[in-house]
């Protein structure tokens, strides 16, 4: 304590910024005063729930920085809330409104005024959008660079309110408009035209909007970085749906885009010649999605691949032609590969894992629901052996009910340094590999063994580094959650939503040993009343959300 009072703040916040945010700074906070004064100016953003209502004001002035302000889980009185951040001394850069019944536009102006600064909004999902809406927006936050308004409840935006804010959002670069169904070709075209910093545009399920429209508003601004948007199925005569036919214009005008590095057409009808459109001139693509894509082929695919090496992120996810061949052959291009999505290609094996694992070396993420793990490729190549990488850190293999104990010890000393590892639903997981697993990969945080009959009863080691763990639906039982209470001890989150073998005994005993644990669910748990929830909050005052039918405390 003594040499605290001689290191300047600075190198004290240098030193917290190091050691994380949020959580990871709770225990510096509780050392002393000025720890708690430092460590309160790096929180720079703050999530507020229902319960948090009457600490507000003190929260405000403890984290006199905070730059992000997400509303998007309160459900109580919005308006008030909201006057409490006009009369604050915040000054934000990011407000989150999300799935709120409605947005209070009388306020807008007061925060408005008081925060200048304000880059982001975001207001998605809530009960209503009218064009009034946009243009108060626009009024009272005329410095906005970042715009969701996505899928409201009840879309009553158009073309009049979309151009009406096109023209005063004069920096605006990033707009999510997806589900406002009103709108036409108009508005794409006047926020391209309009907006001369415009580099970002989602716009799924508009399916007002034409392909010609599409079309003319990358002619409008062909600086674009990003696109996202659907391609609608034609219905044809009787209940059948067609692929609607690729029109020219626009495979033409993507040709325009040099500078795209993003482009989602998540479950669009495509095809090839769009594909090897986008490969023929935007080189500079990182991220690829064509999630729930049909009507085209591999060749569409090995088009973009082979011709954009920067590729970053691809999603492929129900891509059902795709076997373990075919991703032998993307992976030669992949070296700059960070994070895949193969989920629903059944017909991918364990060959699949092998290939990506060796080929992409800045792989981080793999995501393999839903496939054929736990098989071994007929057309695979016996000959290459499995190679370490070091690099990969989540791992999504749930559903996969093939997937084995011996497949899994294989794919963990491939991937020894995984963080993320979620085996959800996976039937054929023994809780004695899952053991074997954890004490193999030391750097596992956050675990999902929900719907699986897993129970970790010969775990007798610690697993500190665990903060997540997801049982719910499980086979778990108060003996396993004594194993975990002991073994697990740093938990932050539990899911046991819906696990009927566990009763209150075996709860208290968690709550009480994991002094770091703040969530827990236990909807669709039998046991759970008013007076059990009450008494946990006793146990552990820190818990700061627990989830039940009736119920969300914090």
């Amino acid at each position: 304590m003594k040499a605290s009072v001689s290191f300047p703040d600075e190198c004290w916040e240098s030193i917290f910024r190091f050691l994380g945010h949020g959580r990871d700074l709770e225990s510096v906070s509780m050392v002393c005063k000025r720890f708690l004064t430092i460590s309160s100016q790096l929180q720079d953003s703050l999530t507020i729930f229902d319960a948090t209502t009457m600490l507000i004001p003190k929260l405000f002035l403890r984290f006199s920085r905070l730059k992000v302000l997400d509303l998007s889980y309160f459900n109580g009185n919005l308006e008030g809330l909201l006057c409490q951040v006009s009369q604050s001394t915040l000054d934000l850069d990011t407000l989150n409104l999300s799935n709120q019944r409605t947005l209070p536009i009388d306020l807008f102006r007061d925060i408005g005024s008081k925060m200048k600064n304000l880059r982001v909004l975001i207001c998605s999902n809530i009960g209503s959008l009218w064009d009034s809406h946009l243009m108060i927006m626009a009024y009272c936050f005329p410095l906005l660079q970042e715009l969701d308004i996505s899928f409201p409840l009840i879309s009553e935006a158009t073309d009049f309110g979309i151009s009406k804010l096109s023209l005063l959002l004069e920096r605006l670069r990033k707009i999510n408009f997806s589900g406002n169904y009103l709108v036409t070709d108009q508005s794409l075209v006047a926020l391209c035209q309009n907006c001369m910093t415009i580099e970002d545009i989602s716009f799924f399920n508009c399916f007002k909007i034409t392909q010609g429209g599409i079309a003319n508003a990358i002619n409008f601004r062909p600086t674009l970085v990003s696109i996202a948007f659907n391609i609608k199925k034609r219905r044809i005569h009787g209940r059948g749906l067609a692929p609607m036919p690729i029109n020219l214009d626009l495979i033409d005008s993507l040709k325009s885009l040099k500078s795209l590095t993003c482009i989602d057409l998540s479950n669009s009808f495509i095809s090839d010649e769009l594909l090897c459109s986008v490969a023929e001139c935007c080189h500079s693509i990182k991220k690829l999605i064509l999630q729930d894509c049909c009507n085209f082929t591999f060749s569409g695919i090995y088009s973009v691949v082979s011709n954009c090496p920067l590729i970053q992120c691809l999603d492929l996810r129900k891509t059902d032609f795709l076997t373990d061949h075919c991703i032998g052959k993307l992976s030669m291009f992949l070296l700059n590969l960070t994070s895949i999505n193969l989920s629903g290609c059944d017909q991918l094996t364990n060959s699949t894992f092998y290939t990506l694992t060796r080929g992409c070396p800045k792989l981080v993420e793999i995501k393999m629901d839903r496939t054929y793990l736990g098989e071994v490729g007929e057309d695979s190549d016996s000959s290459l052996v499995p190679v370490q990488n070091t690099q990969v850190k989540s791992l999504y293999l749930g559903q996969n009910i093939l997937l084995g104990d011996q497949s899994l010890m294989k794919m963990a000393s491939i991937c020894p340094n995984v963080e993320l590892l979620d085996l959800n639903s996976c039937g054929s997981i023994s809780g004695e590999c899952v053991v074997d697993v954890l004490r193999k990969c030391r750097e596992i945080r956050h675990l999902g063994l929900a719907n699986t009959g897993v129970k970790l009863l010969k775990m007798d080691f610690k697993v500190l580094q665990l903060k997540v763990l997801n049982l719910s639906g499980s086979r778990i039982n108060d003996e396993a959650l004594s194993i975990i209470s002991k073994c697990c001890c740093g938990l932050v989150v539990l899911d046991i939503q819906g696990c009927n073998n566990v009763t209150t005994k075996g709860v208290k005993e968690v709550v009480e040993s994991c002094m770091e644990l703040r969530e827990l669910n236990l909807k669709n748990c039998d046991f759970v009343n008013d007076n059990f929830v009450a008494s946990l909050e006793l146990i552990r005052p820190s818990l700061r959300r627990i989830i039940t039918n009736s119920y969300v405390g914090v």
